[in-house]
C-alpha cells in the first residue's frame, strides 16, 4: 500500500529497473559466452569464454531473481546455486584444459607462454625410465635358470 508521498511505488520502480538491468546484462554475458564457444579458434580460448562470462552472467540473473522476489528466504538458495557454479566451473575448465593439452587439442602458436611443457616432458621421461626398468626386470629374470 502506498502512502501519499509515493515512496513505495518509487522504490518499486527502482527495484524493477535494477532487475531489468541485471537481467539484460546477465543475458548478454551468457550470450557472449555462447558466441565465444562457437567463434573462438581453439580449446583454451573457448574454455575461457565458457567460464568467465557465464559465471558472472549467472550471478546477475540470480541477483535479478532475488531482487524481483522481494523476500529474504530466496537469497540463501540463490547464493548456494551461485557458489556451486563458482566452485564447479573452474574445476571443470581446468580438467578440460588439461585433457585438451595432453591430447594436443590446442594451437601452440596462440599461447603466449607454455608453462606446462616442462612438466609434461619430465613426466614423459620419468614414465619412459620406469617402463624401461620394468621391462628389464621381466626380461632379465626369465632366462637365468
Amino acid at each position: 500500500m502506498t502512502d501519499s508521498s509515493g515512496f513505495d511505488s518509487g522504490f518499486d520502480v527502482v527495484i524493477d529497473s535494477l532487475t531489468a538491468v541485471f537481467l539484460i546484462v546477465g543475458a548478454l554475458m551468457s550470450l557472449g559466452a555462447g558466441i565465444g564457444l562457437i567463434r573462438f579458434p581453439d580449446l583454451m580460448s573457448r574454455m575461457h569464454a565458457a567460464t568467465k562470462p557465464q559465471v558472472l552472467g549467472l550471478f546477475l540473473v540470480l541477483a535479478a531473481i532475488g531482487l524481483q522476489m522481494r523476500t529474504w528466504w530466496v537469497w540463501p538458495i540463490l547464493l548456494v546455486a551461485w557458489i556451486f557454479q563458482l566452485l564447479t566451473v573452474p574445476v571443470a575448465a581446468h580438467m578440460v584444459g588439461r585433457a585438451g593439452y595432453r591430447t594436443k587439442h590446442l594451437h601452440p602458436e596462440l599461447l603466449s607462454a607454455d608453462e606446462l611443457e616442462a612438466v609434461v616432458q619430465r613426466a614423459a621421461e620419468a614414465k619412459g625410465t620406469e617402463a624401461l626398468r620394468e621391462g628389464s626386470k621381466h626380461t632379465g629374470g626369465t632366462g637365468n635358470k
